[in-house]
């Protein structure tokens, strides 16, 4: 269980990473504002900048997803078929 663990700690700390990185450069016009990170992006006017928008929206799904898989999805998916193996077991 410590492996997905810190599996899931990696992906998080990635994404959280590239998230406020890509969201830094494209989505915060000025650092004095309140709201920063989500505002929506303005004076993207190359593919680079479309670009970044999108590894940014990535990086942020990377890390809700892969935190989600590794420290729920798959301990849920392991305990579910211990249980029903045990079922079987016991019918049996």
């Amino acid at each position: 269980m410590a492996d997905e663990f810190m599996k899931g700690v990696a992906l998080f700390a990635l994404g959280g990473l590239g998230w406020l990185t890509f969201g830094g450069w494209y989505r915060t016009p000025t650092y004095y504002d309140v709201v920063q990170l989500v505002n929506p992006a303005e004076g993207v006017d190359s593919v680079y900048g479309e670009v970044g928008l999108v590894a940014g929206d990535a990086f942020f799904w990377v890390m809700i997803l892969g935190a989600l898989t590794f420290w729920v999805l798959i301990p849920a998916s392991r305990e579910l078929r211990d249980v029903l193996n045990d079922d079987a077991d016991a019918a049996n």
